[in-house]
C-alpha cells in the first residue's frame, strides 16, 4: 500500500503525550480516530517520537499506509477535511506521498527542541513558557552549552529505565538567545532521549543561578548519573521545532 508523511502541529497543553494509551487522551489516538472516519479504513499512524505530556510541536511528521488512492486534489481535500474533524489545538499542515521505506522516527537525521523561559508573569505566555525569577548569567549558560558539544553520552539527562539500548546522541546545536524578554534555548541533535531537553534545560539554570560550576557542570555529564543533574522543568514551555529527513524519502 501507498505510504504517506503527515505534516502536523500541535499544542499538547490537553493531551498525554503523542502516544496513543488506554484511558489518556493523546495526539495520535485523536488523529487516528479522525483519519480512519474520513477514509472509512481503520488507519494507525506511526509518529516521529514520543513527546511527553503537556509538550508541544510546531513540526511534527507521522506516516501511514492507505488503500485509498490520492491525487493533488484529494490530497488537498483531506487536509482541509482532517482539520475540521480534528480539535482546535491540533493541525495537519500537509499529507506527503514518501516512499514505502520512509519511516517518520527512523528516516529522520535530525530534530530540533526550543524552550521558552519567561522573566515576567505574563498571563498571555503561561501556557507555553515557564516563568523563572532572579538573575541569570546567559554568557556562562552558553559556555556550558560548548560542553555539550564534546560529549555523546548523555545517560545524567536521560529519564531512568527506558528501552533504548545505548545513550548516545550527536548534537549538532546548543544556545541560549533573549527575544522580547523571552528567554529561548534552542537545541538540534540526530536523536534525544526521555526527557533530555527538559534535564539540560534544569540542569543549565543551575548554571545560570551560579548554583553548579561549568566545571561542575562537566562532571555531572561525565558521571552519567541522572540523580546528578538539576531540575526537569515543566513540559508546558518545551517545542518541538523542527525535524530534518533525508530528500530522497519523498516522492
Amino acid at each position: 500500500m501507498p505510504r504517506y508523511f503527515l505534516k502536523l502541529s500541535f499544542d499538547g497543553t490537553n493531551y498525554h503525550g503523542w502516544q496513543a494509551q488506554d484511558n489518556a487522551i493523546t495526539v495520535q489516538a485523536e488523529i487516528e480516530k479522525a483519519i480512519s472516519q474520513l477514509l472509512q479504513e481503520k488507519i494507525e499512524i506511526t509518529g516521529a517520537g514520543r513527546t511527553d505530556a503537556g509538550v508541544h510541536a510546531r513540526e511534527f511528521y507521522a506516516h501511514f499506509d492507505t488503500s485509498f488512492s490520492f491525487d493533488n486534489e484529494t490530497l488537498n481535500k483531506t487536509v482541509y477535511s482532517l482539520n475540521a474533524i480534528l480539535p482546535e489545538d491540533i493541525s495537519i499542515n500537509t499529507v506527503i506521498p514518501v516512499n514505502s521505506l520512509a519511516h517518520a522516527r527512523f528516516s529522520a537525521i535530525s530534530r530540533t527542541y526550543k524552550y521558552y523561559i519567561s522573566r515576567n508573569k505574563n498571563p498571555f505566555e503561561n501556557k507555553h513558557s515557564w516563568c523563572v525569577h532572579g538573575n541569570l548569567n546567559i554568557k556562562l549558560m552558553n559556555a556550558a552549552c560548548e560542553i555539550l558539544y564534546k560529549h555523546i553520552d548523555f545517560t545524567s539527562f536521560s529519564k531512568l529505565h527506558t528501552d533504548v539500548n545505548n545513550n548516545n546522541c550527536k548534537i549538532f546545536l546548543a544556545n541560549w538567545n533573549e527575544e522580547n524578554n523571552i528567554l529561548v534555548f534552542t537545541i538540534t541533535a540526530n536523536r534525544f532521549l526521555r526527557n533530555m531537553v527538559r534535564a539540560i534545560v534544569g540542569t543549565l539554570i543551575d548554571v545560570g543561578k551560579s548554583k553548579i560550576t561549568l566545571d561542575e557542570f562537566r562532571t555531572i555529564i561525565e558521571n552519567k548519573n541522572r540523580c546528578d543533574a538539576g531540575y526537569s522543568v515543566p513540559a508546558k514551555g518545551l517545542f518541538l521545532e523542527k525535524i530534518d529527513y533525508p530528500p530522497e524519502i519523498f516522492d
